[in-house]
């Protein structure tokens, strides 16, 4: 259940939904979303999906992991499985919703002289994340719809009692699943990209590399799910393939980390609490994506299935990257959208609590998998124990991380310092407005006359001034 409700209603929604429902139209010029009805739907869609998969976890929960994985999910399990896939089912066509009311805004409604490359960054991450959106989620829609129809009506779909093959549902759970890690990353990817241009005080490194690599990661993502078919029988040529695809992919991922680390070289860089969540993201991404390419080896890979090597490299993917990318969006563009100051001194200590609660939980894993310690077991041997223990401990310290922010953001809301327009000297069509910005955004549409981020170079600050 844990991976249910993380995965699907809250890594692949968040950043989208929160900031992207927030900050697209204001970014690029625009009063609302090209559907406003459509995006209230969406949400009561993600509403209705929730509440049969809180159905199911209430109930007792599913016994099959979030992967559903068949035949156990069609034919042997006694969990509330038809509840959950039929949430996750509901739930997918807010996605859809989501990403088609994005791309149309993004094309249809951008503001007279915002050009395709006078577009924030976020903006491009978004509109990447949309076209995976609403080309792979009718895949898992449809495979968890035929999970539940082949248990409901016995169909010889993936039971190979009934004459069905359970390896199909794993190429067509992995060819959504994988792609859907680039939905849960690409947005926080985006939301770095204006943050270390913020706090730099400089216009990004490679714009244009980083606006194509988001697409490129779009695209490439698509082909390379059998990445997670290593040990399921496919054959070597097939797993080479995959293999050699799974390196392409992390081609456009470096090119982000690099163009990130050129900007803030030299930068006049201020280390307010978004930006410390942007170097938690990083350095924590970066280390996820260099343990995918050991993952995306196939000798390595066999040694490894299946063990705390993958929970590990998951993690550090998932809520290294996305979820600290969503806690620095939510700490750069907050003033914004409530017009209220936070607590720099708290949100700066709850930043570095979370970066070191995060390493302590998850980087002991790599260690005990890679040793041998299989996933889902809730027994093990004595010598996993120390690692597991300090698992544990830093589970503590993260969950600290994560409350100290809930705390002073609601005390934000209540007892906050006003927000002035721009309270971080930033650059883009969201800072020109008020806080919090009043319905339509914009009383007159803006004219865009140069890119969003035209930052003067520290060195010409003070002749400037």
């Amino acid at each position: 259940m844990h991976g249910v409700v993380m995965v699907f209603f809250f890594l692949i929604p968040s950043i989208p939904a929160v900031l992207g429902n927030f900050l697209v139209p204001i970014m690029i010029g625009a009063k609302d979303l090209a559907f406003p009805r459509i995006n209230l739907l969406s949400w009561y869609i993600y509403v209705l999906g929730g509440v049969f998969t809180l159905f199911a976890a209430l109930s007792g929960g599913v016994d099959t992991g979030w992967t559903f994985y068949t035949p156990y999910s069609t034919a042997a399990s006694n969990s509330h499985v038809m509840s959950a896939a039929l949430g996750v089912f509901i739930t997918g066509f807010s996605s859809i919703l989501t990403g088609l009311n994005f791309i149309v805004t993004i094309h249809r409604m951008r503001a007279p002289g915002m050009t395709w490359f006078r577009l924030p960054l976020f903006i491009w991450a978004h509109y990447a994340t949309s076209l995976i959106m609403i080309l792979g989620t009718p895949v898992i829609a449809i495979t968890v719809l035929m999970v539940a129809a082949e248990r409901a009506l016995h169909l010889g779909i993936f039971d190979p009692a009934l004459g069905g093959d359970p390896v199909l549902f794993q190429h067509l759970f992995w060819f959504y699943s994988h792609p859907a890690v680039y939905i849960m990353i690409l947005p926080a990817m985006g939301v770095i990209s204006e943050i270390v241009q913020a706090f730099s005080r400089k216009n990004i490194f490679g714009y244009s590399f980083i606006a194509f690599s988001s697409l490129a990661i779009a695209v490439i993502g698509f082909f390379v799910w059998g990445h997670h078919l290593f040990v399921a029988g496919q054959s070597v040529y097939a797993g080479l393939i995959f293999s050699f695809i799974s390196f392409l992919v992390a081609i456009p991922s470096a090119i982000k980390v690099f163009n990130w680390t050129a900007t803030i070289y030299k930068g006049s860089v201020s280390l307010d609490s978004p930006m410390l969540y942007a170097f938690g993201f990083i350095g924590l991404f970066t280390i996820g994506g260099l343990t995918g390419l050991v993952l995306a080896t196939m000798g390595i890979d066999i040694h490894v299935h299946d063990t705390y090597f993958v929970v590990a490299h998951f993690h550090y993917i998932m809520v290294g990257g996305a979820i600290m990318g969503y806690l620095g969006g939510l700490h750069y563009w907050w003033p914004k959208m409530t017009g209220k100051l936070y607590s720099e001194a708290w949100s700066k200590f709850s930043a570095l609590i979370v970066f070191v609660g995060f390493n302590l939980t998850f980087f002991p894993q790599f260690i005990a998998g890679y040793i041998g310690m299989p996933r889902r077991y809730h027994a093990y041997p004595p010598e996993f124990q120390v690692l597991n223990v300090l698992s544990s401990a830093g589970a503590s310290i993260l969950a600290v991380g994560y409350i100290i922010p809930l705390i002073y953001f609601m005390y934000s809301l209540v007892a906050g310092e006003k927000a002035a327009n721009d309270p971080w000297g930033s650059r883009g069509l969201e800072w020109e407005i008020p806080s919090p910005p009043p319905t339509e955004n914009f009383t007159v549409t803006p004219v865009v006359t140069e890119g969003t981020h035209q930052y003067v170079h520290p060195s010409q600050e003070v002749g400037v001034a």
